[in-house]
Formats: C-alpha cells, sequence, structure tokens
C-alpha cells in the first residue's frame, strides 16, 4: 500500500494565544482542532502522522491526541530542537525560540520517505482541502519537482482586530509565482502586509482577494535537499540575525520557484478556515465545530 504523509507542525510557543494552544480543547468531548484535520486526513487515505514539536511536550502529545489516533495510523514524533543543523554549523547558544516552519521540515528530513501533506496543528482547514491534498500526491507521484498548496482570499484568513504571519502569494496560470511571508492586518477597510525577512520591511496595501498561504503544502521527498541547501543559507547570510530572524518554509517554496528547481500548483480552497492565534479564537473555533457536528460533518465523538 502506498503510503502517504501528514506532517503537522506544533513546535510554536503560542506567545500571543497565552499557552500550549496546540493542545486547547475546542471539541465537546475535548477534541484539539488537529483532532479534526487527523480525522479529515484518515478518511482520505493518509496513513501516517508526524507531529513536530518541542521536547518539552512531548509527553503531553503521547498523553492526549498521540494516545487517541495510534490505535487508527502511524503516529511518529519529531522533536524540533535548534541544535538540529547541518554539519559544521552552529547557532548562537544564546537563542531559545524554534528556528521556524523551514527548520520544522528540515528536522523531518530522516522520518519522512513519502509523499506528504504538511499542516499547522493550530489552523482548522475543513475536509475538502484534504481531499485536494491526496487527488496531487497521487497524481504526481512521477513529477517528484511538482508540489502543491492550498491558499484562500487573504480577507477570509484575517482578525480583523489583530495581525496575523501569512504568506502572500502571486498566481499564474494555477502555479505559484512568488510567496512572501507577511505580517498583515486590517487597517480602515485595507489589507496591510508587511514582510518579515525582507530587510526594508516596507509594509503594502494589497487587494481583499489576494490568494494568501494556509501553511497547507503538498511535498515529495525531493523537496529535504532544497530545504537544507536553504537552510545553509540562511545560516551563513550576512542579513540575517541568527538571535532571532526565523527561517520560513514559505521562503523555501519562494526559492525553489525562482531558481527553477520545481512547480508550484496552487489550489484555492472553499472551505471554511478557522484559526486560533488569539485566546478568543477558542471560542469562536469551538462553534464553527459544533456548527458541523450538527450538519453531520463529523459525529459528536470523532475517537471511540
Amino acid at each position: 500500500m502506498k503510503n502517504f504523509t501528514l506532517v503537522i507542525m506544533a513546535a510554536g510557543l503560542g506567545s500571543r494565544f497565552g499557552g500550549l494552544k496546540q493542545l486547547t480543547p475546542v471539541g465537546p468531548n475535548n477534541e484539539f482542532i488537529i483532532d479534526y484535520s487527523i480525522y479529515d486526513a484518515l478518511q482520505e487515505g493518509f496513513n501516517k502522522i508526524v507531529f513536530v514539536i518541542k521536547e518539552e511536550h512531548l509527553e503531553d502529545f503521547k498523553q492526549t491526541i498521540g494516545n487517541r489516533i495510534s490505535k487508527y495510523i502511524q503516529v511518529e514524533y519529531v522533536i524540533q530542537k535548534i541544535n538540529v543543523l547541518p554539519n559544521g554549523y552552529t547557532i548562537p547558544t544564546q537563542r531559545s525560540k524554534p528556528l521556524g516552519t523551514g527548520h520544522a521540515i528540515y528536522c523531518c528530513k530522516d522520518v519522512v520517505k513519502e509523499p506528504f501533506a504538511v499542516i499547522t496543528a493550530d489552523d482548522f482547514y475543513g475536509r475538502k482541502v484534504f481531499s485536494q491534498a491526496m487527488n496531487f500526491l497521487k497524481m504526481h507521484t512521477e513529477s517528484v519537482t511538482d508540489y502543491g498548496m492550498i491558499a484562500s482570499p487573504i480577507i477570509q484568513t484575517l482578525d480583523k482586530n489583530y495581525p496575523v504571519k501569512r504568506g502572500i502569494c502571486k498566481v499564474k496560470d494555477d502555479k505559484l509565482v512568488e510567496i512572501v511571508e507577511c505580517s498583515v492586518e486590517y487597517q480602515s477597510d485595507s489589507v496591510i502586509a508587511t514582510p518579515l525577512n525582507n530587510t526594508a520591511k516596507t509594509p503594502m496595501i494589497i487587494p481583499q482577494d489576494t490568494p494568501s498561504s494556509l501553511s497547507f503544502f503538498l511535498f515529495y521527498p525531493t523537496i529535504f535537499d532544497y530545504v537544507e541547501e536553504e537552510f545553509v543559507n540562511f545560516l551563513t547570510s550576512k542579513n540575517n540575525n541568527l538571535l532571532e530572524d526565523e527561517f520560513f518554509l514559505p521562503d523555501v517554496i519562494d526559492n525553489v520557484i525562482k531558481n527553477n528547481k520545481g512547480n508550484v500548483y496552487v489550489y484555492n480552497s472553499d472551505s471554511t478556515w478557522h484559526g486560533m492565534t488569539y485566546k478568543k479564537d477558542q471560542e469562536l473555533v469551538h462553534n464553527a465545530i459544533m456548527d458541523l457536528i450538527k450538519e453531520h460533518v463529523y459525529p459528536s465523538k470523532l475517537w471511540n
């Protein structure tokens, strides 16, 4: 049987949320957002889960979500440590926060050997995008430098009261042309995007229907070579502050495109996305889940 893996990035600090949002209940039986993502992935044929987590959260993940799903699907854990680096490279010992989403994927290189999707633990995507993901991964198995991503209009992914991080995209003929990781906020009926890994960090007004990344990417193992190459560039660039700057996965993807190393196909999501960035979002996500249960999209209890 062909293996398809779902990598769940769950090593974020949750500083704006004020706690471990990855393991915050939103369902009627204390289910987390990732429970619903895993349930959807199972329905569409994914058969392996890889959690990318901080070492201090390993037992919490095993005792909660791991215990719930291990009878249904293969589960593995990858620890994202800042000392997991290419041979011969170092990071300042004073750094404590994670190195970013690109590093999270780098840490998976010895565990993931099959086509895989990447999501975050604190985003609710909806069933349809997992169907789109599986169709892509099955369809492109011979084209291992063809990758994919799920996008949504930026206005649909914003919190209109607080800034969020999003990959702002340019798309042509259903292919990604550019993706820039930005801090995005809604001001006076305008969407303002400020690049995060740009020296000038100049804010720009963007159209409300601009495609934005939902941090849902579709890869083959060939991506790890590009991730390592870009990670070395990040570690050696004089423009980076290795005490603070993050190695973003969208930057890797952007360079794959610009250096003609692969294509990234963009699939537009018409599912309703829900994110949990701030504490107030917990109730909003809970209410959305309860509505979907009433519509019989999910059972009231996901796991027996």
